[in-house]
C-alpha cells in the first residue's frame, strides 16, 4: 500500500510537475529560450535563431489555447500528491531526487544558455563579418565607381585636349599656309619688281650704248675729217721735203761710193803689189770674225747665268740651284775643307744622308723607301709621284724633304704658303713663275711648301679671299697631270684643311709624329754633340784668328743614363724643341766662368724647359678656350 501511495504521489507530483513545465514552457517561449524540465539530456536541441524566429508564432498560437483553457484540478491534483509525499517516509529521498533533478536541470539550462549565447555571440560575429564584408564591398565599389569616374573623366580630358591639339594643329597649319601663300606673293611680287627693275636697267644701258656708240661714231668721224683734213695739209710738205731730201742722199751717196771705189782701187793696187800687207789685210779679217763669233757666244752664256740668278721667284725662300758660275765648285770645296779640318775630332760621314734626321724605325724606313723610289723615277724618265708631310711643327718634315731632294739627285726649293696671301692680286703670277722656272733645271726639281693650308684651304671657306683662291686655282692648274720635271711636297700641321682637289694631287701621305723615348735619347745625343762636343773643333779653328780666342768648354759626369732620364721627362717635345733645349744648355754653360756642364747642371736646364712646355700648352689650352 505505501509503495502504490508513493508511486501515485509521485505520479501526481509529476502531473503537477507538468503542469508547472507548461506554465515555465509559456514563461520561456517569451523568451529565447525553451528548458525542458526532468529531463537529464535534451534530446533535440534547439534551433537556431533564425530557426526560432519561425516558430515563434507557432508557439504562441499553440499556447494560445492553454491560457484560455486553464485546468485548476492539475494543480489540485499537484498539492494532494505533495501533501502525500510530505506524509511518506521516502519524503526525504523523493525531495533530494527532485532537488537533484532540479540542479542538472539548472545545470542543463545553464550550459544551453552558454551554449546558445555562443551561438549569439557567433552570429552576432558572423553578422559583423557580413556587414564589414558589405562595407569593404561597398567601399570597393566606391572606390571603382570614383576609379571609373576619373578615368572617364581623364579620357573626355584627353580627348578635349587632342581636340584643342587637331585644332591649333589645323590653325597652325592654316598660319603656316596663309604665311608661305604671304611670302610667295611677297617673292613673286619682289621678283616682278627685280624683274621690272632689271628691264628698266637694261633699257636705260641700251639707250646709253647707243648714245655712246653714236657718240663715239660722230667724233670718230669728225676725227677721221681732221686727220684726213691734217694729213692733206702736211702730205704736200712731206713730199717736197722727201724730193729735197733723197736728192741730197743721192748725191751723197754717189759721192761716197765714189769716194770708196777710189779707196778700193787704191787699195787693191797695193794689196796687189805688197805681199806682207795682202797677209795682214787676210789676218785682220779672220781676226775680227773670230771676235764677233766669241763676243756673240759669251754673251749668250753670260745672259743665261744672269737670267737665272735674276729669275729666281721671290716667293722661293731657299734653293739649291746655284746662283752664280761656279758656286757650286766653290760649295764642294768648302765642304772637303771642313772635313779636311774636323777629321780627327768627328766620325766619318755615313753614306746614308738620313742619319742625321731621328725618325722612328718605321718612318724612316718608308722615307728611305721613297727617296730610292724618287731617285728611280727620275732615272726611267717616269712621273714624278706628290707628297703630302704632316704631323706637329718642328718633327723633321723640312730636313726629310731636302733629304730626299739630295739622295734622289734633284734640285731643292722651299717656298712657304704664308708668303702668298699678301701678294694678292700678284699671286697667280707669282705661282706661274715658280713653276716656270722649276722647269728650267736640268736634274728636276723637289719643290717643297710648307704652311701649305695657308693658302690651300678649302675653297668654300669664308675667311678665303679671291686672290688666295685664284692661286689655288693656278696651283691646281699647273698640277693637274703627273709632270717629270717638278716633285711637289706639301707640309702642313692641319691636314683636314686643305682643299679636296689639293689632296687629290697628292700621291704619297706621311704622318710625322712627336718622337718617341728611343727618338728623343738620340736626339739629346745628336744636339749635345752639335752643340758642345763640337765646340771644342770650333774654338781650335777659330783659335788661329787673332782676337778670337774661346774657352775650352768641359763636359762631366754626363753619362747616358742622365740622357736616358731626361728623355723618360720630355714627354711631348718634338726635335726642334729638343734643339732648342740643348741650345739653352749652351747658353747655360756659357753663363759659367769655368764653362764646365755637368750633371746636376743639365737636369736643373731640363726641369725649367720641361715646366716652360707645360705652361706653354696651358696657355695654349686657355687661349683655344676662350
Amino acid at each position: 500500500m505505501a509503495a502504490s501511495r508513493l508511486s501515485a504521489g509521485v505520479f501526481m507530483a509529476a502531473a503537477a510537475a507538468a503542469s508547472m513545465s507548461t506554465l515555465s514552457n509559456h514563461a520561456y517561449a517569451e523568451s529565447p529560450f525553451r528548458f525542458y524540465p526532468f529531463s537529464s539530456k535534451s534530446s533535440n536541441p534547439p534551433p537556431e535563431e533564425d530557426q526560432n524566429a519561425d516558430t515563434k508564432p507557432e508557439s504562441h498560437a499553440a499556447q494560445e489555447p492553454t491560457k484560455s483553457d486553464f485546468d485548476p484540478e492539475a494543480l489540485e491534483r499537484a498539492a494532494k500528491a505533495l501533501r502525500e509525499i510530505n506524509s511518506s517516509t521516502y519524503a526525504k529521498q523523493v525531495f533530494d531526487l527532485m532537488k537533484k533533478q532540479e540542479q542538472s536541470r539548472l545545470a542543463e539550462l545553464d550550459a544551453e544558455k552558454a551554449y546558445y549565447e555562443l551561438l549569439q555571440s557567433r552570429n552576432d560575429i558572423e553578422r559583423q563579418k557580413k556587414l564589414a564584408e558589405e562595407q569593404r564591398n561597398l567601399i570597393q565599389e566606391q572606390a571603382q565607381r570614383e576609379a571609373q569616374a576619373l578615368r572617364f573623366k581623364d579620357e573626355l580630358t584627353r580627348k578635349r585636349l587632342q581636340e584643342d591639339h587637331e585644332t591649333q594643329r589645323q590653325h597652325n597649319a592654316e598660319l603656316v599656309k596663309m604665311q608661305e601663300e604671304s611670302s610667295v606673293r611677297k617673292e613673286q611680287a619682289r621678283r616682278a619688281t627685280e624683274e621690272q627693275i632689271q628691264a628698266q636697267q637694261r633699257q636705260t644701258e641700251r639707250e646709253r650704248a647707243e648714245i655712246e656708240r653714236e657718240t663715239i661714231r660722230v667724233k670718230a668721224m669728225a676725227e677721221a675729217e681732221a686727220r684726213a683734213h691734217e694729213a692733206k695739209l702736211t702730205e704736200d710738205h712731206k713730199r717736197r721735203m722727201l724730193i729735197e731730201r733723197m736728192h741730197g742722199e743721192k748725191e751723197k751717196w754717189l759721192a761716197a761710193i765714189n769716194t770708196t771705189f777710189s779707196h778700193i782701187e787704191g787699195g787693191l793696187r797695193v794689196l796687189l803689189t805688197d805681199r806682207d800687207k795682202l797677209l795682214m789685210a787676210v789676218g785682220g779679217a779672220t781676226a775680227l770674225a773670230a771676235g764677233v763669233y766669241t763676243t756673240r757666244e759669251g754673251a749668250k752664256v753670260t745672259w743665261g747665268y744672269i737670267n737665272r740668278i735674276l729669275g729666281q721667284p721671290s716667293l722661293i725662300r731657299e734653293s739649291s740651284i746655284a746662283k752664280f758660275p761656279g758656286s757650286s765648285i766653290i760649295s764642294q770645296a768648302k765642304n772637303k775643307l771642313a772635313k779636311y779640318m774636323t777629321r780627327t775630332e768627328k766620325p766619318v760621314e755615313s753614306k746614308n744622308g738620313l742619319d742625321n734626321v731621328i725618325l722612328h724605325p718605321s718612318l724612316k724606313k718608308r722615307i728611305e723607301h721613297l727617296a730610292r723610289a724618287t731617285s728611280n723615277t727620275k732615272a726611267h724618265q717616269a712621273p714624278f709621284r706628290n707628297m703630302l708631310f704632316y704631323g706637329p711643327p718642328g718633327t723633321g718634315k723640312t730636313m726629310v724633304a731636302r733629304e730626299i731632294a739630295r739622295k734622289s739627285g734633284l734640285d731643292y726649293a722651299m717656298m712657304t704658303g704664308g708668303d702668298v696671301a699678301p701678294l694678292g692680286p700678284q699671286a697667280v703670277t707669282k705661282i706661274h713663275e715658280i713653276f716656270d722656272w722649276a722647269k728650267k733645271s736640268r736634274k728636276g726639281l723637289l719643290l717643297f711648301i710648307d704652311e701649305a693650308d695657308a693658302f690651300l684651304c678649302e675653297r668654300n671657306s669664308v675667311h678665303m679671299s679671291e686672290a688666295q683662291r685664284s692661286a689655288l686655282n693656278a696651283l691646281l692648274f699647273r698640277t693637274g697631270d703627273q709632270s717629270r720635271d717638278i716633285v711637289l711636297v706639301l707640309a702642313t700641321n692641319r691636314p683636314g684643311d686643305l682643299d679636296s682637289a689639293v689632296t687629290d694631287r697628292i700621291d704619297e701621305v706621311i704622318e710625322f709624329p712627336l718622337p718617341g723615348e728611343e727618338e728623343r735619347f738620340k736626339l739629346l745625343k745628336l744636339y749635345l754633340s752639335k752643340y758642345l762636343y763640337d765646340e771644342d773643333s770650333s774654338s781650335s779653328k777659330r783659335g788661329f784668328l787673332p782676337g778670337k780666342q774661346s774657352q775650352k768648354v768641359t763636359v762631366r759626369d754626363l753619362s747616358e743614363d742622365v740622357l736616358r732620364e731626361a728623355a723618360k721627362k720630355t714627354v711631348g717635345f718634338s726635335g726642334r724643341e729638343i734643339a732648342k733645349l740643348m741650345a739653352g744648355v749652351q747658353a747655360a754653360v756659357y753663363g759659367r766662368p769655368d764653362c764646365v756642364l755637368d750633371a746636376q747642371l743639365f737636369r736643373e736646364i731640363v726641369d725649367y724647359k720641361v715646366a716652360e712646355h707645360h705652361q706653354r700648352i696651358k696657355l695654349a689650352a686657355e687661349g683655344g678656350s676662350a
